[in-house]
């Protein structure tokens, strides 16, 4: 009998947490990613790949964090860049860079993460930091140079032939 009873709650329980993500009130809220990312974007400074690229040619102090995958990072990371990947971001952080005025601009690959991690970044008390636009991506299409273990390449644009 006892069992039966917990059967039924569970069943009942999983009705009712289906249902109300179905309707986005748990997980979702009454926002999309979209509007959580671009909430994140207009709470954040902005820096291009070309004002990096002139900060790094002239040797400012400043950290380039990648808060990609450490995968994602093996297989290509900009000049300098150190991986905090954005799971473990605010456990880690602390930890390699105490000075909360220190200078830091956050790249992922199409800069949506990046984003998100620039706003937690402040929340968390950093006031010098920065969303490279474009990200990742924007630094390839620039020309710029990409590392991994084999040394630095540029990505290649490939055209569809048809």
């Amino acid at each position: 009998m006892m069992k039966a009873i917990y059967r039924i709650a569970l069943i009942g329980a999983l009705v009712l947490i289906f249902t109300l993500t179905i309707n986005n009130t748990i997980f979702a809220g009454d926002k999309t990613i979209p509007q959580i990312i671009g909430e994140a974007k207009s709470q954040t400074t902005e820096v291009t790949v070309e004002e990096v690229k002139k900060d790094m040619d002239a040797s400012k102090k400043f950290v380039l964090l990648d808060v990609r995958t450490s995968e994602e990072f093996k297989a290509g990371h900009l000049p300098k860049a150190v991986n905090i990947p954005r799971g473990t971001l605010e456990f880690m952080v602390g930890k390699q860079y105490p000075q909360k005025d220190l200078e830091i601009v956050v790249y992922c690959r199409t800069d949506a993460r990046a984003a998100l991690c620039a706003k937690t970044l402040s929340e968390v008390g950093y006031t010098n930091v920065k969303n490279l636009k474009g990200a990742f991506k924007a630094w390839g299409e620039a020309g710029y140079p990409i590392y991994n273990r084999h040394g630095e390449f540029k990505m290649v644009a490939f055209e569809k032939k048809e």
